[in-house]
């Protein structure tokens, strides 16, 4: 019963032992009326300035990686709090190195990170963990639940954090050798006939100076030599700029998900991407997936950017295998927006015959392309096509 009722059934209590003369009653409800105010108020009061902060040494990392974890809780107020128990919903694929730390959760994959204590006044006091990121993803971390009450702990009082955290976890980076590609570049240093990109490493000889040329391209000993103004002419290349296409569906019929499959095609674009972005290329990412709390299909533009290598690694670690459209459509439709001369990177688990048409007519306008073929039948060819054909094998990647 809530101290409410119990209040009014002490006041007709009282009114009657007024009425009877009896002075016992009337004694005993009053003092038991007052105990209850205050406990009632207590009750009330006891969670207000109460904070708790979850504190991750790094809120993203790559699996198998241990992070440490700060649990900050402080009673901001004058009055003390005789109990305290707060329950954080954790997700078991980043939580505690010791498993049995979390409570078991009605929620699947999920387990209840639980702190019970007491606080003075104006107290704060801190909870260390370690945390292990075990599985790809991305993570929501509580909202957690406070619960407290009266000093007397005659009634109880829930309160339910409005903030969450979230962690994310990257896909693994494998070794190059375990992908088994070719020693040279898979996208290659390819001249091309239309200048896409100049590479002031490449320098390929000298010409007259026009007004649109910067100074910094003036070759000095040129001009002095010809008494006319001499600018450098670099090697113009289509590499600088790697586009990676990933295909999320693990089926023909895009029904179902291969989970291995999957995290393992996942695994391979983060990989690659991460190898193109090292070696000096502009890196792109599209795919017909879509990543979390979103329903539209991941298209990163390329860029150098020194922030681009966690924004890509980020968005793979969102992403999940319902595909929003056939890849063979979806490639068709994104080309507009990929930059001319850019180098494609397929990335696929499936070769049906419809997407080898598609590949085939992208590659008769001029486009680079490298197909990595994870099925298990290898693809047919495509002349001017690079195929790598590397099945996946459940068993090895275990």
């Amino acid at each position: 019963m809530s101290p409410e009722r119990w209040l009014l059934f002490l006041g007709i209590v009282f009114i009657f032992g007024a009425i009877a003369n009896i002075p016992f009653l009337m004694t005993f409800s009053s003092a038991l009326g007052v105990l209850l105010a205050i406990t009632s108020w207590w009750r009330r009061h006891s969670l207000d300035g109460v904070v708790y902060r979850r504190r991750p040494y790094y809120r993203r990392a790559f699996p198998g990686e241990h992070v440490a974890l700060q649990v900050d809780i402080e009673n901001r107020k004058p009055l003390p709090l005789s109990w305290l128990r707060i329950e954080d919903p954790w997700p078991l694929a980043v939580g505690p190195k010791d498993e049995d730390i979390l409570v078991p959760s009605f929620v699947p994959e999920e387990g209840l990170l639980t702190n019970a204590l007491s606080l003075r006044w104006f107290e704060k006091t801190s909870r260390s963990y370690t945390l292990l990121f075990r599985k790809r993803g991305f993570y929501k971390v509580g909202p957690a639940t406070l619960q407290s009450g009266d000093v007397f702990g005659m009634f109880e009082f829930s309160r339910k954090e409005e903030h969450a955290d979230y962690l994310t976890v990257y896909p693994q980076i494998l070794p190059l050798e375990r992908l088994d590609l070719p020693a040279e570049d898979p996208f290659g240093d390819r001249r091309s006939r239309r200048r896409i990109f100049e590479d002031p490493n490449q320098p390929m000889g000298v010409r007259e100076y026009r007004a649109e040329d910067g100074f910094r391209r003036v070759h000095w000993p040129a001009t002095a030599r010809t008494g006319q103004l001499q600018v450098k002419v670099f090697q113009p290349t289509s590499a600088q700029v790697a586009m990676v296409c990933l295909n999320t569906s693990t089926f023909e019929n895009h029904h179902g998900v291969y989970a291995e499959l999957f995290e393992y095609l996942v695994s391979v674009s983060a990989t690659l991407a991460n190898r193109y972005f090292k070696d000096g290329h502009q890196v792109g990412l599209i795919s017909n997936g879509c990543i979390a709390h979103s329903f539209q299909p991941l298209n990163i533009p390329p860029s150098r950017s020194p922030k681009q290598l966690g924004a890509l690694l980020e968005a793979l670690a969102e992403i999940s295998p319902m595909g929003m459209v056939p890849f063979e459509k979806f490639l068709i439709r994104e080309m507009p927006r990929v930059p001319y001369g850019a180098s494609l990177l397929i990335i696929s688990a499936l070769t049906p015959p419809v997407l080898m048409e598609t590949l085939a007519r992208l590659k008769r306008r001029n486009r680079e392309i490298t197909l990595l073929s994870l099925a298990q039948e290898p693809p047919q060819d495509i002349p001017g096509m690079k195929i790598l054909h590397r099945p996946f094998k459940e068993k090895e990647q275990r």
